[in-house]
């Protein structure tokens, strides 16, 4: 039996594995569930069904992106009249610039196993 090498996109979650392997889905869901609040975890609909799971990770991490980014964008106008000191201003919005930049890094990632899950395994591959 002839073995093929896969190569994955950089942004594949090494958690999951390849697409079309034995139990990949099954990886994929149990890291899609840890991006979400532990409370959906309860809802049959979203464990049962892989594609739901993703399509609520994808709108789950836009949500948080969106949240950061206001975060990021007003510190400067908002803090200080809190009475924070510039350097803990300073420190929050490098903060907020290094996890919007993972937020945008794992929203790719959940792209990638959305597109392998509704359509094959192509997406998932590195052009």
């Amino acid at each position: 039996m002839q073995q093929t090498a896969i190569t994955l996109s950089p942004d594949w979650p090494c958690q999951v594995k390849a697409p079309g392997t034995r139990d990949w889905e099954r990886t994929a869901m149990r890291w899609l569930r840890d991006l979400l609040p532990a409370r959906y975890g309860s809802y049959p609909t979203l464990t049962r069904h892989p594609v739901l799971l993703a399509r609520h990770a994808k709108l789950q991490l836009q949500h948080e992106m969106r949240t950061t980014r206001i975060a990021l964008e007003t510190s400067r106008a908002e803090l200080p009249s809190m009475g924070v000191a510039d350097s803990v201003i300073e420190n929050s919005i490098r903060m907020y610039a290094v996890e919007l930049q993972q937020l945008q890094r794992l929203a790719r990632s959940v792209q990638l196993i959305q597109d392998s899950l509704v359509g094959g395994t192509g997406p998932a591959r590195r052009p």
